[in-house]
């Protein structure tokens, strides 16, 4: 399966995990973020810059995970009703961290804050599989300014 992730260029070129805390793990919980599809990358990438920041530093990285890579599927009815608003993540992250720390699988399929209705994946860099992980090209991505995002 392929994964989208758009980030600055300078750091697309790897797969490299920071170990800051996101929506779904805990700081030092080193996961990468990727989405199903580059459009919903986008919009992520888009809700994170809040408009900010050169237009012309961006990659998408398009991330290889085998078909057969195992996953962990946390479903919207799981979840409380207001799970994916304002910037607490308590719940989200409670759940992100256990699976991180059981190695239950390599991908975490959740849903999108942004579209619900899509799918975004957390990497897990420390699990069994992560070697069958790869970065397979990075691609050139730029904002549509009418999207009001970038220097002009």
């Amino acid at each position: 399966m392929e994964l989208f992730r758009i980030t600055l260029t300078i750091y697309a070129d790897k797969l490299f995990a920071p170990g800051f805390s996101g929506r779904w793990n805990l700081e030092s919980e080193e996961v990468i973020y990727a989405s199903s599809s580059r459009s919903l990358a986008c919009l992520e990438n888009m809700v994170h810059r809040k408009g900010h920041g050169d237009n012309s530093k961006y990659s998408t990285m398009v991330i290889y995970a085998p078909d057969t890579s195992s996953i962990t599927q946390v479903n919207i009815s799981d979840l409380p009703a207001d799970w994916n608003q304002g910037s607490d993540f308590g719940d989200c992250q409670s759940v992100g961290s256990e699976w991180f720390h059981k190695k239950k699988s390599l991908l975490l399929r959740v849903p999108s804050a942004v579209v619900p209705d899509e799918n975004n994946y957390v990497i897990h860099t420390r699990h069994p599989e992560f070697s069958e992980v790869s970065l397979i090209r990075m691609l050139p991505f730029s904002f549509d300014k009418r999207l009001g995002y970038g220097i002009p």
